[in-house]
Parts: C-alpha cells; structure tokens; sequence
C-alpha cells in the first residue's frame, strides 16, 4: 500500500471530490484518479462511489479512511520525532486567516516562525471565516482564525481574542478619534462600504444594528480589504473594519478611525482559532498555534477584550 495513494484517497474523500482533491494537491486530476484507481485494484474493494455530485466513500472506503488518517498521522509524528532528535521540528502547516488578521499577523508570525521552526514549512492563505470552516473540516487548511466561530463537530474551536471595529472615514472633514463614539442609531444613516454576505464582520455588524431595530445604509458591496479603503479614500463611502485593516493602506493619512458604541459597549468582534477534532494536532501545528494565540495577544487584542 503506497502512502501517496493513501493520502490522495484520504484527500478525495474529505473534499468529495477529485476536482477539488487535484487542486488542494496540486497535482492532475488523471494522475489523482489514477493512484485512487490502484489503491483500489490492490485492495479489491470499490472506496469511492462516483456520481456527478462528486465522490462519496463506500463502507469498505470509509472503513479506510480511518485507518489512513491515523497511518499519515503517524508518519507525520515520525519525521518530527527524527526532526527534533536533530534539534527542531518539521512538517508542514497549513494556517488560514481572514485578511484583516493577516495584515496583523502575517509579518511577525513568518518571521517568528522561522526563528523557531527552521526545518519546518508554513503555508499562509486569506479567505472568509465561512470557508475556511469548511477547508479545516476538510483537512485543505491545518489550523484558521476565525470571526464569530460557531461549534461545528469537526472542530476544535477555541476563543482567541477580541478585535474592535471601527468607522473609517475619509479625514477631510472626518472626526477625529478622540470624538465621541458613533452611535448605532448614527451609524444606521452612514453609506457603508462594505463586503458582501457572508462576510463575517458584515454579519456582525447586521446582526448588532437588528438587535436594536435598525440596518445598514449600504452604498457599494466590495469583496477585498485594500479595494474597500481605497473607495473610502476616495469619498464613496465609510467603512467598518479593524484598526490593524487600516494601517495596511497605502495612505492610511488620507484615513480616520472613529470608534463605534455597541449595545454593551465598543463595537467588538470575537476570534477564534480552528483546528481539525478528527485528526490529532503535530508538534509543529500546536507550536503554530502558540505562536499564533501569543502574537494576537501582543498585537491584535483591545485592551479589555482579550479572551486567550
């Protein structure tokens, strides 16, 4: 039994698809199909059941399927046991963090990480907390950051920290921060620009401005951290992001911050790091969370809102 066969299988039948399995691997669909196809013939068990929805695993593949993780899993352990009797561990992470968390984080934890983990490889990638959810769940990402995480059975989801938003604002004219906070009632009359759904902060700042019988002025949709500060540079509108979303402009001068009066104080949005429940961490995943819980403590949190 070849282990690359095994972790393409074990990579179709997470994902439920060959297409998505050939991406997240980075190899041909032909030569995926083909090695899944061999295992099979060698086992004399059909693993998959194929259908235009995607792959799904028989009993014989599910079966497995838990035999294999367990089998990488202990490969991957082996090479950090022989990796740390050389004085370091090894292996592969894959993290995920929500853009505005990245342009926290993402510096300090490269540097941090190959200070402390010289023989190992990390593997850093945007996205919204909804999909990476999923892409931990899956096993295409090792750990995430999350906004707003909600128990999935798959994950292990543990409390992070708090981040507090803010209404950015063109500075021509624009209150400066140590003006009084905006209100939700003002807030409501404020043309945002803002991401589309499922964006978590836009979520976020719906589900806060429902709960006192208002909704957002949204005057564009935008999808992406720097097109959004660059339309609030340019007039069209406010934005709600991170304090850390706004140092990352190219001209964060032409900006302002004001703060944002929740309902039970700042406007706030909770952080979470993800893990997968079904496949036990490495020692090179736990020590990147470590790294990660110690960085969000030194450069994300507010002051009174740190809850890991």
């Amino acid at each position: 039994m070849d282990l690359k066969q095994l972790d393409y299988f074990v990579r179709v039948a997470e994902l439920g698809s060959f297409t998505r399995a050939a991406a997240a691997l980075g190899v041909a669909q032909p030569a995926l199909s083909r090695q899944v196809r061999l295992l099979e013939v060698e086992l004399r068990q059909n693993l998959l059941t194929r259908n235009g929805r995607g792959a799904v695993p028989t009993d014989a593949g599910q079966l497995l399927l838990e035999h294999a993780r367990g089998i990488l899993h202990q490969i991957e352990r082996t090479r950090e046991d022989l990796a740390r009797m050389r004085g370091g561990l090894a292996g592969r992470v894959a993290l995920g963090l929500p853009p505005s968390v990245a342009r926290a984080l993402a510096v300090p934890l490269v540097h941090a990480f190959r200070a402390e983990l010289p023989d190992a490889r990390l593997t850093l990638s945007e996205g919204l907390s909804t999909r990476m959810t999923e892409q931990v769940a899956h096993g295409e990402l090792d750990l995430a950051v999350l906004y707003n995480a909600q128990p999935v059975a798959e994950l292990e989801i543990a409390p992070l920290a708090r981040e507090e938003l803010l209404l950015v604002q063109r500075a021509a004219g624009a209150p400066d921060e140590t003006a009084a906070p905006v209100t939700l009632a003002e807030l409501a009359n404020v043309p945002l620009v803002i991401p589309s759904r499922p964006n978590a902060i836009r979520m976020h700042v719906e589900a806060e401005l429902a709960a006192a019988g208002l909704k957002p002025g949204v005057a564009l949709e935008i999808d992406g951290v720097a097109a959004i500060l660059d339309l609030v540079a340019d007039g069209a509108g406010c934005a709600i992001l991170s304090r850390h979303a706004v140092a990352s402009a190219p001209r964060p001068d032409v900006l302002a911050m004001r703060g944002i009066a929740g309902r039970q104080g700042p406007l706030t949005i909770a952080l979470y790091t993800a893990a997968s429940a079904l496949r036990p961490a490495t020692g090179t995943q736990q020590q990147v969370l470590a790294l990660v819980r110690r960085l969000a403590r030194q450069r994300m949190a507010s002051d009174e809102g740190t809850t890991g």
